[in-house]
Order: C-alpha cells, then structure tokens, then sequence
C-alpha cells in the first residue's frame, strides 16, 4: 500500500525537501499551510503520517513574544497531533532541534550532547519545543506513533540560517586561524532521506539524525572557499586571539565552538552518507 504523508508547514525548507525525497521514492506527499485555522477541517485519515515542520525560529523581542512562540511551536503541533489520532493517523513525525538541550558549542573544548543529555533549554525557541515534545508524547499509544527529530545545524542549497551566514563569512576571509574543532551538522538531503525512511518503515522514537562526518569549521570554510576558486591561508595563531576577539563580538563560539552528537543518540543505522565536499558543493550551486 502507498503510503500517504501530510506536511504541515508548507513552505518549510526541511519541508519541501523531504516532499521532493518522498515523491520520487513514490510516496503521495500534500503540504498545506497552518497559518490559519483552515487546517481543522482537513481530513487526515486519508494519510498514514504527519510531518511536522511549521515553527517560528528568530523573533524579535517583544511584549507577546512568549505567546507568539508558545501558540506556534507548542500548542499548534499538539493540536495537530491530537486531530491526526483522532482520526485514525498511524504516525506523526515532529520536527524539533538540539536547541532544547542550552547547548551551542565552545571554543576549545567540545560540548557533547548523547543519551544522558538533559533537556536544559535556554532560549525561547528551545523552551517552547521541548514543551512541544512533552505534550506530543503524551498522545502516544493506541496505534498512535510519534517520532521526534532533534538535528543539529542544517546546511543545503538556500538554507535558512546559520550556513547562509557562514557560507558569505567563508568567501569574505581569505586568512583563518589555526583552529581545529568539530561540530555534528546534517546535509539536507541527508536529513529528507532519513525522514524519508522513518516514514517508510514507520519508525518511532527520538532521535538526532547527524552526517556520518563532524565537521571542522575551517575544513567548511576552505571547501567553500575553492568550489569558488578562492585560495585559503592558515595562520600560526590560534586559540588565545580566537577568545579574545569573542569577548569583544560574542560570535566566534557560533562558528568554532565544539558541539558533537555521540552516537547513542544520533542515526547510525541510515546510510547517511554523501561527504563533506560533494554536500557543500550540492550547498554552493
């Protein structure tokens, strides 16, 4: 029987990419946005599966921010989740991210996320997450399975975010510090085929789906830099200017910080495994 999934988030970026994976490995796959409250009168047992991607990301401060985020990561997808069990859907798959752990990365020493990892959020955006995944848990049981998503850093051609800024930073430095670290990231197409596949052999549980690669931000930053044909020099200096110039900007964690998935709690059973350099070259064109 084909199997038949419902996006929620319709211009998700994680979104459209499983949507492309899942329909060329011959899965029916419809998204639709939940913007508005039009979703309710959906029917979703048509469908086997839920992927849930919509979320708020980055939002300024404001008086509602809390409400904002709360309404849109929490109580959105648990009531989603609560209609497709009620309606006979057999498994619903929700995106959430490392950022319920508080962990972001530190410069000379690795910050390490495995099995013993408590949930520590400490952004809102993490908080309101790791809300979600407790209330979408709760509905677990009865034929109803529930799979959650906690990737790292998602990098890919047009993604969102932090790789964007990364990718512009990489083209502008011609000289790096002798810095080496390793941080857990996922290609796109790595994460929409693991998707794909805990759709199709309809997997439940948490897991934090990685590249089979740590990546060192300098190695990044130099493939970045010769896809372009751009020559990349090394110099001596290091950790100790490194820490100094991040007291100063409080952004150098955010590109050579250490922050590793171990395995226990990542997806080493899926082939997960287009390399560093094709994968930033898929990234660059």
């Amino acid at each position: 029987m084909m199997k038949r999934v419902l996006i929620t988030g319709k211009n998700s970026y994680i979104g459209q990419s499983f949507m492309k994976k899942a329909i060329y490995n011959g899965m029916r796959v419809d998204a639709i946005s939940v913007r508005d409250e039009s979703w309710r009168d959906i029917d979703f047992s048509k469908y086997t599966a839920i992927f849930h991607v919509a979320a708020v990301v980055h939002q300024k401060e404001k008086k509602n921010t809390l409400e904002i985020y709360r309404k849109v990561n929490r109580d959105l997808p648990f009531e989603i989740a609560k209609k497709a069990k009620a309606e006979g859907v057999s498994q619903f798959v929700f995106m959430s991210s490392i950022a319920i752990f508080g962990k972001t990365g530190a410069i000379g020493k690795a910050e390490v996320i495995d099995g013993e990892t408590s949930i520590n959020p400490n952004t809102l955006y993490g908080k309101t997450k790791a809300e979600a995944e407790a209330k979408i848990q709760s509905l677990s049981g009865n034929g109803f399975n529930i799979t959650i998503l906690r990737p790292p850093m998602v990098y890919g051609k047009n993604a969102p975010g932090n790789y964007g800024k990364l990718s512009k930073f990489a083209l502008k430095l011609p000289v790096l510090p002798n810095i080496k670290n390793q941080r857990s990231m996922i290609f796109i197409e790595n994460l929409s085929e693991f998707v794909y596949q805990i759709i199709d052999q309809k997997i439940d549980g948490i897991y934090c789906p990685q590249n089979l690669e740590l990546v060192d931000t300098n190695q990044m930053i130099r493939i970045i830099r010769e896809v372009h044909g751009k020559k990349t020099i090394i110099l001596p200096f290091g950790l100790f200017a490194v820490k100094v110039v991040s007291i100063f900007t409080g952004k150098i964690d955010k590109i050579y910080g250490g922050l590793i998935i171990k395995n226990q709690a990542s997806s080493i059973k899926y082939n997960l495994n287009e390399t560093l350099q094709t994968s930033i070259i898929k990234s660059e064109f």
